[in-house]
C-alpha cells in the first residue's frame, strides 16, 4: 500500500478542561510537537497572509478548513454562497484545493418535535428535512461548489452526527442529486461509525470523490448501547463514544488501502472532538503515534 498524504490535527480536542486558557500559539504548537504537518486554518477575514505567517511560526501548514449552514433554508442561500467564495478565496491563496463543507440542524426542531442532537444515531423519517428543504440544500450545495471552484477549491461535503445529512440514506441521497464534478466529499469516519455506517464499505464506493478526510475514532459498543437506548448527543459523549485515532473500531487500516486504491493524496485531519486522556496534546500524540507505526 502507498498512500501519499499530508497529516494534520484538527483543533477541537482542546476544549478539553486541561487546555483552558489555551492560545491559538498554545495549540498549534502543541500540534507542531506531537508531529503533524498542519492544522485546519480559520478566520477568512484576517487574511491569508496572517493565517499563514502564524501557521509557519510553528512550522505548520494551513490545512482545509471548515464551513457549515443551515443550506436548506432558500433565504439565506445568497449570504452562504458569498462565505463559501470568501473561503475559497483564501484557501487559494494559501495553495489549498479542498474545504470541508456540512449542513447544520443540531437545535433545528424536527417534524417529530425533537432535535437532531437528540436522536443521534438513531433517528428516524420524521426527523429527516422535508423533500423542498433537501431540495433547496441539495441546489446549494450545487452552488457553493460552484464558487469555491472559481478558486480551484473543492467544496468536499462532511457528514456529521447530529445534523441533518447523518444516516446514510440522507447521505446517500445527497450524493446522487449533486453533481461528483462539483460536490466531492469529506467524510468523517467517526462520524460515519456513530451512525452506523460502514467506513470501508462507505469508501470503496464513493472512492473516487473523497479529496480529503477527517479521521475519528469511536467505540463500537458505546455506540450500539447509545443507539439501542436512544441517547442523545451529550450523553453519547458524556459516555467515552470518542476514541484517540486507533483506539475504537474504525477499519483505518481497511480504510487506507481504499483510499490507496483510488490514488488519494489529500490531507487527512485527526480530530478527537472529547479525549478521555489527561489533555488535548497527549491525545494528539497517541494518534499520531498509532498513524506512525501503520506508515502514515
Amino acid at each position: 500500500m502507498t498512500l501519499n498524504v499530508k497529516l494534520g490535527c484538527g483543533q477541537i480536542t482542546w476544549r478539553h478542561p486541561a487546555a483552558a486558557g489555551s492560545t491559538e500559539d498554545d495549540v498549534l504548537a502543541d500540534i507542531a510537537t506531537a508531529g503533524y504537518q498542519g492544522a485546519p486554518w480559520s478566520g477568512p477575514d484576517r487574511g491569508a497572509d496572517t493565517i499563514r505567517e502564524l501557521w509557519q511560526r510553528h512550522g505548520l501548514e494551513p490545512a482545509p478548513s471548515y464551513l457549515g449552514g443551515d443550506y436548506w433554508d432558500p433565504d439565506q442561500r445568497e449570504q452562504q454562497v458569498a462565505a463559501a467564495r470568501r473561503a475559497a478565496e483564501v484557501s487559494e491563496q494559501l495553495g489549498l484545493t479542498e474545504i470541508y463543507v456540512a449542513a447544520g440542524g443540531f437545535n433545528a426542531t424536527t417534524r417529530s418535535g425533537r432535535t437532531r442532537r437528540d436522536v443521534v444515531a438513531h433517528s428516524g423519517p420524521d426527523d429527516s428535512l422535508s423533500d423542498e428543504q433537501f431540495a433547496e440544500l441539495a441546489e446549494t450545495m450545487q452552488a457553493v461548489g460552484r464558487a469555491t471552484l472559481e478558486h480551484g477549491v473543492r467544496a468536499c461535503y462532511h457528514n456529521h452526527g447530529g445534523t441533518f445529512v447523518e444516516r446514510e440514506d440522507e447521505i446517500e441521497r445527497l450524493l446522487a442529486a449533486t453533481d461528483p464534478e462539483v460536490l466531492f466529499l469529506g467524510p468523517d469516519t467517526g462520524h460515519l461509525a456513530w451512525a452506523g455506517i460502514d467506513v470501508v464499505d462507505f469508501a470503496r464506493r464513493h472512492g473516487d470523490r473523497i479529496k480529503t478526510v477527517h479521521l475519528k475514532d469511536v467505540d463500537g459498543a458505546v455506540q450500539a448501547k447509545g443507539a439501542g437506548e436512544g441517547w442523545d448527543y451529550s450523553t453519547f459523549e458524556q459516555n467515552a463514544i470518542w476514541t484517540e485515532v486507533g483506539q475504537g473500531d474504525v477499519d483505518f487500516a481497511g480504510l487506507f488501502q481504499v483510499l490507496s486504491d483510488h490514488d488519494f493524496d489529500g490531507w487527512l485531519i485527526v480530530e478527537t472532538d472529547v479525549t478521555q486522556l489527561a489533555g488535548p496534546a497527549e491525545s494528539a500524540r497517541v494518534s499520531r503515534d498509532h498513524l506512525r507505526s501503520v506508515g502514515i
